[in-house]
């Protein structure tokens, strides 16, 4: 019997956007020790010395790369110094992302506008620069980050969860337009993660008993490492046939 399902990323090359901490960190990290070797997109350069070097550790190469996604010139120029240094792009992970939080009647323009430029605009156009490389090899991988907030509504997330929605359905189109150049779309939507991002809202022990109760299946707050694990399948050939899904990784939260 041939076809056996192969895991690895090894001599693949990934971009991860807001790789400096939380779940952009722990994927550039389980990609690494996949096979891949990784670009890192950074708000702040300075902030992905620790994980470019972990990386290195594992025998892989890391790139430091300037990447606000906000930015369109500097997608451009990120994405161009990406295929210069490694030659193409196997896998984009598009990982940053912003959720202020305030009820819907409180949200300002200003927190409005944030939310939508790094969560759709930002995800669409860095979509879009890597696409047209995946385009020209004919093959890639792509993950976007949705959350379970686009399935369930979070009181207090209004824009978030609007945007995590709107995500989900970003990654069907482009499954649908792209797979004819041999790309997959994908994405993956997490329950609460730790990472620094939640700290502070788990902080409040009523509100964290609360999270863990609604994670119906497992009852306990999941890691990092838990959705990197599932980008990880997702880029592997083991996921060859899965287009345009968003696989929540929500501990049964959305099951209740």
């Amino acid at each position: 019997m041939r076809g056996f399902p192969q895991f690895d990323l090894n001599n693949q090359i990934a971009l991860v956007t807001g790789a400096a901490r939380g779940l952009g960190r722990a994927t550039a990290l389980a990609l690494a020790n996949a096979g891949a070797d990784v670009a890192l997109g950074l708000r702040d350069l300075r902030s992905g010395e620790d994980v470019a070097a972990e990386i290195e550790a594992l025998g892989r190469r890391a790139l430091r790369l300037p990447m606000d996604v906000t930015d369109l010139a500097q997608v451009a120029s990120a994405v161009d110094e990406a295929v210069a240094r490694f030659g193409r792009i196997d896998l984009l992970v598009n990982n940053a992302g912003v959720g202020p939080e305030n009820r819907a009647e409180d949200v300002s323009e200003q927190d409005f506008d944030l939310t939508c430029a790094v969560n759709l605009k930002g995800t669409f156009f860095v979509s879009q620069a890597v696409g047209r490389v995946m385009i020209r090899q004919g093959r890639g991988r792509i993950v976007n980050l949705s959350s379970q907030a686009g399935f369930v509504a979070l009181p207090g997330e209004s824009i978030y969860c609007m945007t995590k929605a709107a995500i989900a359905h970003l990654t069907k189109f482009l499954a649908v337009e792209w797979g004819k150049h041999g790309i997959t779309v994908n994405a993956v939507a997490p329950t609460f993660i730790v990472t620094p991002g939640t700290a502070p809202a788990l902080e409040n022990a009523d509100f964290k008993a609360d999270v863990i109760e609604r994670i119906a299946a497992l009852h306990r707050l999941g890691q990092p490492m838990d959705v990197a694990r599932v980008i990880v399948f997702l880029a592997s050939s083991a996921a060859s046939l899965i287009t345009g899904q968003t696989i929540l990784v929500d501990g049964g939260w959305t099951a209740r």
